[in-house]
């Protein structure tokens, strides 16, 4: 377990957002402009919504402080290439997409720390370790903005990045599934203990969010594309960063620490949800 955490952890997340930047052009934050209405909308339910809704959550279904907190953590990553993909299967705006979780994906560096340090004084445990916002900002730079930067600068100065990006985009995927069945797999007699606890709290966060996310957006007048991404984007959350961000606060433990479990079980359970939702997006793009 200790293997995971201290390389195949950092691997992954570094060729998972490598993939995102490699998917990335200059274009794709102009979009922020032209699209102006439907990323501020995707941004606030993102960076305001979705905390507070996990906050609601966290601190109203009798959770211990530890999942608490941690979902407190997945509730503060942004989306990633798999909501790219899923808005992709959807039919929806995928520039749209590509756009919020780029720039939420930077601007996190700074929210994640400082948020994060707000929510372990607010959650007041033993249980919750203090936060060193300066020392997990850095590490944010390092594990999210430069693979980023790196694979944005390859999609650049190679023609050929397309086919880079395809290999990196399946090797991230099978890297999430390793991190995910090994965050499990090392607390599995914690995890199928607090499974009746965590599941529901996690499964709500999902179809609140989902639901949140279209109703505000029709609401606001989005077209169909508009408001699949920013469904989409609002409920799906990198929760591979979820898992390395619970490792980084806990420092230097052998095996994941139990605030990592609830984005580990949410890498699971957020294709179950968002696959009839996609289904039902496309139906009706037909």
């Amino acid at each position: 377990m200790e293997f995971i955490i201290s390389v195949f952890l950092p691997l992954a997340l570094a060729v998972i957002m490598f993939s995102l930047g490699l998917g990335l052009r200059p274009a794709d934050f102009l979009n922020v402009a032209r699209e102006p209405k439907a990323f501020a909308i995707g941004a606030l339910l993102q960076i305001v919504a979705l905390p507070l809704a996990a906050y609601l959550i966290a601190t109203n279904m009798g959770l211990s402080s530890e999942f608490a907190f941690g979902i407190m953590i997945l509730a503060l990553c942004p989306g990633g290439p798999t909501s790219n993909m899923f808005s992709k299967l959807a039919r929806g705006d995928v520039a749209l997409s590509v756009s919020l979780t780029a720039v939420v994906s930077l601007t996190s560096i700074i929210t994640i720390p400082i948020l994060i340090n707000w929510i372990a004084w607010a959650l007041d445990s033993d249980d919750i370790p203090d936060v060193d916002v300066t020392s997990l900002t850095v590490s944010m730079i390092f594990i999210t903005a430069v693979p980023i930067a790196l694979g944005m600068l390859i999609r650049h100065f190679w023609r050929h990045a397309e086919v880079l990006e395809s290999v990196t985009t399946k090797a991230a995927t099978a890297l999430i599934i390793v991190v995910i069945a090994g965050a499990l797999s090392a607390n599995w007699g914690l995890f199928l203990e607090n499974l009746g606890i965590i599941g529901p709290a996690v499964t709500l966060l999902l179809i609140s969010m989902t639901t949140l996310g279209t109703a505000a957006s029709m609401l606001s007048r989005l077209n169909r594309q508009q408001t699949t991404s920013v469904a989409i984007e609002t409920s799906i959350q990198n929760g591979t960063l979820g898992i390395a961000i619970g490792s980084l606060i806990a420092g230097g433990q052998a095996t994941l620490p139990a605030y990592a479990l609830p984005s580990a079980l949410y890498g699971i359970l957020m294709y179950f949800v968002i696959a009839p939702y996609v289904i039902w997006r496309r139906s009706i793009s037909t």
